[in-house]
C-alpha cells in the first residue's frame, strides 16, 4: 500500500525494555513518547528496532540503529545527526534513517544520565 504501521522496540544489550505505540499507515511516524530507564554502568549497546506491525502474519523488521558504548566515548558531549537503519536479516533490503540526539548529562563525579531523543524518522 506504500505505507507501514511502524513501532519501535528499544533493547539494552539485547534485552527488550520498551515498545512504543504503533503509528498506523505512515512512512514518517511521530510518537511523542518519553521513557526513563536505568542503564547499568557496564552496558554495551542500546538498539532501536523499527518494526512494521502486520495483523495477518509476523511483524516485519524494517531495520535498526545501535548506540554503542564506544560511540559515547567518541562523542563525550553527545551526538546529533541522521543514522541509517541497518539490516537485521541479511536477506532483507533496508531503507530509512532516524534523526537522533544523544546527550550525556551530569559530571564525572555524579550520577550521569544518558538522554536519547528520536527527532524524526523517514
Amino acid at each position: 500500500t506504500g505505507s507501514s504501521d511502524p513501532y519501535c522496540i528499544v533493547k539494552i544489550d539485547d534485552e527488550a525494555i520498551i515498545r512504543t505505540a504503533t503509528v498506523w499507515k505512515t512512512l514518517s511516524p511521530f510518537w511523542g513518547e518519553e521513557y526513563e530507564v536505568q542503564l547499568q554502568p557496564t552496558f554495551h549497546s542500546i538498539s532501536i528496532y523499527v518494526m512494521d506491525e502486520d495483523a495477518l502474519s509476523r511483524d516485519d523488521v524494517i531495520g535498526k540503529v545501535c548506540i554503542t558504548r564506544d560511540m559515547l566515548v567518541e562523542h563525550p558531549k553527545g551526538y546529533s545527526g541522521w543514522m541509517s537503519l541497518s539490516e537485521v536479516d541479511p536477506d532483507e533490503e533496508v531503507q530509512g534513517e532516524i534523526h537522533l540526539r544523544v546527550e550525556v548529562l551530569g559530571s564525572q563525579g555524579e550520577r550521569r544520565q544518558l538522554r536519547c531523543t528520536v527527532l524524526e524518522a523517514r
